[in-house]
């Protein structure tokens, strides 16, 4: 799996799986993101207890990470089902997102790494991003780890009057058909 710059050794922080006292922080965080528009399709700010029914709701191949600092949680990122088809059974999606005054300092990179690991440990072979078109700096970040644009899907979401379009990026796992039942 590509790495990403900068040092992860050097940064100072925890990914961990997400627990219930973490869903107020999530949800801020997410909050930020639909705040500012053009990142997410949600338009309506989310509570820690909605955040709590979605963790409730996960399946066994799904997870929810938190990144902190000593000081606080400052993003979080998630690895669920592409879909609960059966013939989907290898297919994943991830999304990070941190917090504004956060970003550009490496911890988006650590916390893509640990949920590309997550999907290989859960024995996925394609991963899945779902990006605004706009929003360029995701479609890098992502191309840094190797995805792929594979299309756009054109004004597929309506957001306060506006049209978007939305990027689909991929990333092949080294998994092979035989590795699957």
């Amino acid at each position: 799996m590509p790495s990403a710059s900068p040092d992860m050794s050097l940064l100072a922080i925890a990914i961990r799986p997400a627990h219930p006292n973490d869903y107020a922080a999530i949800a801020s965080i997410y909050n930020e993101a639909i705040a500012c528009g053009g990142i997410t399709m949600d338009g309506q700010p989310y509570t820690a207890e909605e955040i709590r029914a979605i963790a409730d709701k996960m399946h066994d191949r799904e997870i929810l990470l938190v990144a902190e600092t000593a000081e606080k949680t400052i993003g979080w990122g998630v690895v669920k089902r592409y879909s609960d088809r059966l013939g989907y059974q290898v297919c994943c999606e991830t999304s990070v997102y941190l917090s504004f005054s956060e970003t550009g300092k490496g911890y988006g990179n650590a916390l893509q790494k640990a949920l590309m690991e997550k999907a290989t440990h859960y024995g996925y072979h394609h991963i899945v991003a779902k990006i605004v078109a706009a929003n360029q700096g995701s479609i890098r970040f992502h191309q840094r780890f190797g995805f792929e644009i594979v299309g756009i899907q054109k004004e597929i979401g309506l957001m306060n009057g506006v049209w978007y379009d939305i990027v689909i990026m991929q990333y092949l796992l080294p998994q092979t058909a035989s590795d699957f039942p």
